[in-house]
């Protein structure tokens, strides 16, 4: 019942104590309804209970100093147990010391106020122990922070410019997730951060500035290969065309390199550039094979001749045939390289026979018919040899070169 002996409704009344202390120690209920309390300093009028028995009168008012000690029991266990601040812990004492110094209950004021004091002594323990753990942590921030700056500093000669622009990012945010202490010291070390992130950006943008100009210059200096190779793309001069080509494509791998787009696309202009030049030269020499091929059957029949003149007889009389047939086979003009290799080596079988037929015969006579005839031997070998050079039939021209050697090597020459 409230101090104006007017009852308070049950479900506004406060909660039972956890704990509960005996009243009657501490204080008495007067005839009239005055609540005394055996206070310390003497007795205390603390209320008046006009509304029942002088008993209730009497717990309700032990009920109120049994929440002050209910609060003081929580605080305590929440301050040890770490779930309470000290400034938490602060603010329930004071309001129990409130309390106390109202002088609104019946209880033991004693055992409150030391327990009070207790409660004290622990919030300035508490205090201390968090000033402590504080300075911990803002010195361990510190050494972080340290870290952080070492690191910044170390990354800002980076070139990998991706990874390092992302950890420059990270450090930043594990910064600004650490706890706050000497603003100076920490401006300090942000200092350095800064300095370091700014010289990499610096580094950064200079470098892919360069490396756009350079891909300009690919782009620019690609363009021009292109406009070249789409120049000689319809040319027929196939071997000079070929090896302008060729020189065209040294310089592409010699330029800088574009962007990966760029190169994509300027290479596909190139090289289709290219490809209508060689698939046009494929098709003109597929050509010319085949109508070389219409001189197969008549070097067939010359080289068939040649054999005939195997095993020798008249040698005199087969060099005759032989030149004759040589002429014959001149006229009749070149071969398709799958036919050329074949037909030239089982001529040469023949040539190679009579030459040695006149190596012996040189041998067993004075020289001077032999050298004769290997004197014109050599001029007819040496004109279709020139013949071939001058049709562009390296591999012809190589072979009679050994024929050359060969049978200069028979004239002692």
């Amino acid at each position: 019942m409230p101090e104006n002996g007017v009852p308070t409704p049950a479900a506004l009344r406060p909660p039972a104590a956890v704990t509960s202390s005996d009243p009657s120690r501490f204080g008495r209920v007067e005839p009239d309804g005055t609540v005394i309390l055996l206070a310390p300093e003497g007795e205390v009028v603390v209320g008046q209970w006009a509304a029942g028995d002088p008993a209730d009168g009497l717990a309700f008012f032990g009920r109120k100093y049994d929440d002050l000690v209910v609060e003081m029991d929580l605080t305590e266990k929440r301050l040890e147990d770490g779930r309470a601040t000290a400034e938490q812990a602060d603010a329930v004492l004071t309001k129990v010391r409130e309390g106390l110094e109202a002088r609104s209950f019946v209880g033991d004021i004693p055992s409150l106020e030391a327990r009070c004091d207790r409660l004290a002594t622990a919030i300035g323990a508490a205090r201390e122990e968090s000033r402590l753990r504080k300075a911990e942590q803002r010195e361990a921030a510190m050494v972080t922070r340290r870290a952080l700056a070492d690191e910044a500093e170390s990354l800002s000669e980076s070139t990998s410019w991706k990874g390092t622009t992302e950890r420059y990012a990270a450090i930043v945010e594990e910064w600004k997730a650490l706890p706050r202490g000497d603003r100076g010291a920490e401006q300090e070390q942000w200092q350095r951060i800064s300095s370091a992130r700014t010289a990499f950006d610096k580094r950064r943008r200079q470098h892919f500035g360069e490396l756009d100009s350079q891909r300009k210059e690919a782009v620019t200096r690609k363009r021009d290969l292109i406009a070249k190779a789409e120049a000689l793309a319809t040319s027929t001069d196939w071997a000079r065309t070929s090896k302008q080509l060729r020189d065209l494509m040294g310089d592409w791998k010699a330029a800088p390199r574009g962007s990966r787009a760029d190169e994509d696309r300027l290479w596909k202009r190139f090289k289709a550039a290219q490809d209508v030049f060689y698939t046009a030269r494929t098709a003109a020499e597929d050509a010319e094979q085949e109508q070389l091929r219409e001189n197969v059957p008549a070097k067939e029949s010359l080289v068939v001749e040649a054999e005939a003149l195997l095993p020798l007889g008249d040698l005199k009389a087969a060099k005759t045939s032989l030149r004759s047939i040589q002429d014959r086979w001149d006229k009749v003009g070149d071969l398709p390289r799958n036919d050329r290799e074949r037909l030239e080596k089982r001529l040469k079988k023949v040539e190679e026979a009579i030459r040695a037929a006149e190596a012996d015969a040189w041998k067993g006579s004075t020289g001077g018919v032999a050298t004769d005839a290997f004197t014109e031997a050599l001029a007819r070998l040496q004109e279709k040899r020139d013949a071939a050079a001058a049709r562009g039939d390296d591999e012809t021209a190589s072979a009679l070169d050994e024929q050359i050697a060969s049978t200069r090597a028979l004239m002692g020459r």
